[in-house]
This record gives C-alpha cells, structure tokens and sequence, in this order.
C-alpha cells in the first residue's frame, strides 16, 4: 500500500542578518534567501536537519502537498474588505451596444407599473411625440 508523501512548508520568519556564515549557508542551500520566502521540501532526514540548524529563524509546518508560488501569494493576499459586483467598464459598454443607435433613451414610467418601457425620439415626428420600441 503505498503512503501520502507529506511536505515541510518552511518559511523564512528572521533575518540571518549577523549570524554565523554556516546558518546563511544552510538557509542558501534551503533556498530562503529573503524574510517571508516559503519553500516545500519532501519530508527527510536530510531536510529535518537542516531545519534543526536554522530553527530559531524558520516557521516549519507539514502539509499535504506542495503550493506554487502563485498559490502562496494568494493565500496571504488579505481580503481587501469590499467586493466588485460589476465593473463600470463592462456596465459602460453594455449601456453603449444597447442603447446607442436609439437616439434619446427614456424610461417612463406608467401609473401603478413598476416596469418601465423604452422609448426612441422620431426624427421624423414632433420631438415632444415617443413612440415605444419592442
């Protein structure tokens, strides 16, 4: 039966800034070069030394499988606190395509109607007189 290979998700917490040339050298070889890097490595003797060297320095947790860079990056992304429903581009262009060879777009409102209906200016009517559009 074969098992789940786990990973140690280890990341760069503390600068090695001032410290031994050999903890830089195992943090190089780890390849944590900058403060909050992350890195997966399969879990092994080999790796779990390393990491005992540099303890002080790193977060280490075990996960499941590997992330990406891209997916480390989206997962600490904070939530921004609002989201778009629409964007004014795309509610710009459809008012554009639907409405723009009409001439002078109302919606009028008739009594007890919650709906409205479109209405085009004839060119060739009085230009107090609409007419309703399909």
């Amino acid at each position: 039966m074969a098992t789940k290979m786990t990973y140690f998700r280890i990341t760069l917490m503390r600068s090695a800034i001032g410290l031994p040339l050999r903890q830089n050298m195992v943090l190089h070889a780890l390849g944590l070069k900058k403060r909050m890097a992350t890195v997966f490595y399969p879990v092994s003797r080999d790796v779990a030394g390393q990491i005992m060297k540099v303890k002080e320095l790193v977060d280490v947790q075990e996960v499941d499988e590997p992330l990406t860079k891209a997916q480390v990056h989206l997962r600490r992304k904070p939530d921004p606190g609002y989201y778009v429903e629409r964007r004014a581009e795309e509610d710009f262009e459809e008012r554009r395509f639907s409405y723009g060879r009409l001439g002078s777009v109302r919606k009028s409102i008739s009594r007890g109607s919650t709906t409205g209906e479109i209405f085009r200016r004839s060119n060739m009517e009085a230009p107090h007189r609409l007419e309703a559009i399909d």
